[in-house]
C-alpha cells in the first residue's frame, strides 16, 4: 500500500502527504529526532572549538563534518548545501570548498541498480541501447547520477538515472519542513512568515517536477527555443527515444565547471566574458522570456572550450507572467533612479505588500535602507547588501515574501555568488542595469515603449536626467549603438501611437531652462514651416547634444502638424497648444 501511494503521486500534494504521515507518526518523529540530533552535534562541535580555542585547528574537520551531515540527511538538505556553496560572501572558504562537493561528487548508488532502472524504464537491455557506457557514474548529484555513453547510432550522450526510492525521502522532509514553517510563523517579523508554508509548497512543487525527467526534457527544449538565436548559450539535445520519467538521455557536453578557474584560464577563456554571458542569460530568462532556471549552481553550468555557457539541468524551472516581467524591469529602473515612491508601488504589484497597504510611511524607510545599500555609486549594489539592509525593514513594515519570488531570489543570489567565485570584485548591477537600459531604449514591444515613457515622464514633466543616465549606462556596453536605437525611438515617436509623447516632448523642450531662445525659435520655425518631423527632432537633439540637426541619418516619414502654437517665439509659456 505504501509503494502504491508513492507510485500514484505525480504532483506535489501537501494535503495528501499530511494525511499519509498522520497515520505514520513514528516515521515523522524518528526523522525529526535524527535531524535535531545531527545538527545539535554539529553546533556543539563548533561551540567546543570556540571554548577551547581550536577553531583554526579544526576548521577543515568541521567543514567535512557539515558536508557529511547534509549528505547523510539526503536530497532535501543537499539542495540547501548546494545553494550555500555558491555564496563566497556568506560562507567561510573552508566550508565553501566542502559544500562545492555536493554539486556532483556525492556518494553514488550501485551501478547494477542504476542499470536495472535503465532497462526497466526503457524496456530494453543496456547492450541494445548503448554501444558503450561507463562502468561507474561520472557524476552523482542529489536526485540522480550520470553515466557517459554512446548510442548504437553513434552519438555521445549523458545518461541521467534517478536515485531509487526518492519520493518517500522527499515527502517526509517536506512534511516536516511544512510543519516547522507553520510553527515558526509567530516568531518571524510581521508578515515574513505569513506565506512561509506556501514557500515550502513552492519548493515541494519544484522538487516533484525535478524528479520527473520527462518534464525536465520538455523544459530543456523550451529553454533551447528561447535561446536559439543566442550563440553564446548552449543547450544539450534530448533523445526522447531513450528517456522516461526516471531516465533521461541527452547530448554530452564537453566543458569546465565555472568554479574550475585553472582549467578555464588554461583554455584561454575570458572569465569576465563568461560572467557577462551568465548574468545576461539570467536576466533574459527573467525579463524577456519569463521562463527561468531556478537552480543555476556550478554543477549545472559549464564553460565550453569555444566560450559558450552550457546549461545541463532543467529540472527546477519556473514561469513568470507578462505583468511580472514588466514590473521587474520597472523595479530595477526605479531602484537605480532612486524613485522610492514608484518602487513601493512595484512592491505592491509584485505581492511584497498587500494592495491596501499605506505606502507613504514605507517610502522614507526604503529611501534610508536602499539608499545606504546603493552607496555613493550604483556599482556598490549587490544582493548580499540588499538582503542585509532589507531585513531591518521587514521587522517594522508589513512586507511578505511571495512564494513565487523565493525561487527568483534564490536564482539571482546563486548567479551573483557564482560570478563572485570567478571575480570577487564583480557587481551584478554593472551588467543588469545596462541590459535594462538597452531593453527600454530599443523598446521592441509596445509594453516596453510604454514603460520607457513612464520612466522618462514624472508629473507631466520630461526627466532629462533619466534619459541621459539611460543612454550613458547603455553605452557603457561597447556593443550598444546609439543610432539604431535613436531610429527605433524616432519611428515610434513619429507614429500614430507616439502622438501623445510628441506633445509632451515638445512642451518639455520649450520649457526646459537649458534651451536658449534661439534654439526655441528654430523649433518654432520648423513647426511653422511644416517641415519633415525628422528635421524637427534633429533640431531638438542638436539643441540638447550638439549633434547635427540635418536629420540626414533619420528615417524619412510623412510630415505631420500636431501642434498649434499661439504667439511669437519668446518665453516658454507662449508655446502651449
Amino acid at each position: 500500500m505504501t509503494q502504491s501511494f508513492f507510485d500514484q503521486m505525480r504532483r506535489y500534494d501537501p494535503q495528501a502527504i499530511r494525511q499519509y504521515y498522520r497515520y505514520r507518526p513514528w516515521q515523522a518523529i524518528w526523522r525529526a529526532l535524527t535531524i535535531i540530533w545531527l545538527f545539535s552535534g554539529f553546533i556543539l562541535s563548533l561551540k567546543w572549538d570556540e571554548w577551547f580555542n581550536q577553531v583554526e585547528a579544526n576548521k577543515l574537520k568541521r567543514a567535512t563534518q557539515l558536508r557529511q551531515l547534509l549528505t547523510h540527511l539526503g536530497p532535501t538538505y543537499i539542495k540547501v548545501g548546494q545553494a550555500l556553496s555558491t555564496r563566497p560572501d556568506l560562507i567561510r572558504k573552508d566550508f565553501l570548498d566542502e559544500l562545492t562537493k555536493l554539486q556532483d561528487r556525492l556518494p553514488p548508488f550501485p551501478t547494477p541498480i542504476a542499470f536495472a532502472i535503465i532497462e526497466r524504464e526503457l524496456d530494453r537491455s543496456i547492450e541494445e541501447t548503448y554501444s558503450e557506457i561507463s562502468p561507474e557514474p561520472v557524476a552523482a548529484a542529489s536526485l540522480g547520477q550520470v553515466y557517459r555513453a554512446r548510442l548504437r547510432s553513434g552519438e555521445e550522450v549523458a545518461v541521467k538515472v534517478q536515485r531509487p526510492n526518492l519520493l518517500p525521502v522527499l515527502t517526509l522532509d517536506l512534511y516536516l519542513l511544512r510543519w516547522a514553517a507553520s510553527w515558526m510563523t509567530p516568531w518571524l517579523p510581521l508578515n515574513l512568515g505569513h506565506d512561509l508554508t506556501l514557500i515550502v509548497d513552492e519548493f515541494g512543487t519544484k522538487l516533484f517536477e525535478e524528479v520527473d525527467y520527462l518534464n525536465e526534457g520538455r523544459n530543456a527544449e523550451k529553454f533551447a527555443a528561447n535561446f536559439q538565436n543566442d550563440p553564446s548559450v548552449k543547450v544539450p539535445l534530448i533523445y526522447w527515444r531513450y528517456s522516461n520519467r526516471h531516465v533521461l538521455t541527452l547530448e554530452w557536453i564537453n566543458g569546465y565547471k565555472l568554479t574550475d578557474i585553472p582549467k578555464i584560464r588554461a583554455s584561454n577563456l575570458d572569465e569576465n566574458r563568461l560572467i557577462e554571458i551568465g548574468v545576461t542569460a539570467g536576466l533574459r530568462q527573467l525579463l524577456e522570456y519569463g521562463f527561468f532556471h531556478a537552480d543555476p549552481h556550478p554543477g549545472n553550468l559549464f564553460a565550453t572550450p569555444t566560450g559558450q555557457m552550457a546549461y545541463i539541468d532543467f529540472g527546477m524551472m519556473d514561469q513568470l507572467s507578462e505583468d511580472t516581467k514588466e514590473t521587474l524591469v520597472d523595479a530595477v529602473v526605479h531602484l537605480v533612479n532612486q524613485d522610492y515612491h514608484e518602487l513601493a508601488k512595484d512592491f505592491v504589484k509584485l505581492g511584497f505588500l498587500t494592495p491596501d497597504t499605506d505606502i507613504c510611511p514605507i517610502v522614507p524607510a526604503l529611501e534610508t535602507v536602499l539608499g545606504n545599500a546603493l552607496g555613493e555609486s550604483v556599482r556598490d549594489f549587490n544582493f548580499k547588501t540588499i538582503t542585509d539592509q532589507f531585513a531591518e525593514v521587514m521587522y517594522d513594515y508589513p512586507f511578505r515574501l511571495p512564494a513565487k519570488f523565493a525561487l527568483i531570489i534564490r536564482s539571482l543570489v546563486t548567479q551573483e555568488g557564482l560570478a563572485l567565485s570567478l571575480n570577487p570584485d564583480f557587481k551584478i548591477i554593472d551588467i543588469a542595469y545596462p541590459y535594462v537600459a538597452r531593453r527600454l531604449l530599443t523598446g521592441e514591444s509596445p509594453q516596453l515603449r510604454r514603460r520607457l515613457i513612464e520612466v522618462l515622464f514624472k508629473d507631466g514633466k520630461f526627466q532629462w536626467q533619466r534619459l541621459e543616465n539611460l543612454i550613458r549606462i547603455a553605452r557603457s556596453d561597447t556593443k550598444f549603438d546609439i543610432l539604431p536605437t535613436a531610429q527605433l525611438g524616432l519611428q515610434y515617436l513619429l507614429s500614430d501611437e507616439g502622438q501623445p509623447l510628441r506633445r509632451q516632448l515638445i512642451l518639455a523642450l520649450v520649457e526646459d531652462d537649458r534651451l536658449h531662445t534661439e534654439e526655441v525659435r528654430r523649433l518654432w520655425n520648423l513647426i511653422k514651416d511644416d517641415v519633415k518631423p525628422s528635421q524637427l527632432i534633429g533640431a531638438a537633439l542638436g539643441a540638447l547634444t550638439g549633434f547635427s540637426s540635418t536629420g540626414a541619418l533619420l528615417p524619412s516619414v510623412t510630415p505631420f502638424m500636431p501642434f498649434s502654437f499661439n504667439g511669437p517665439p519668446g518665453r516658454a509659456e507662449h508655446y502651449r497648444s
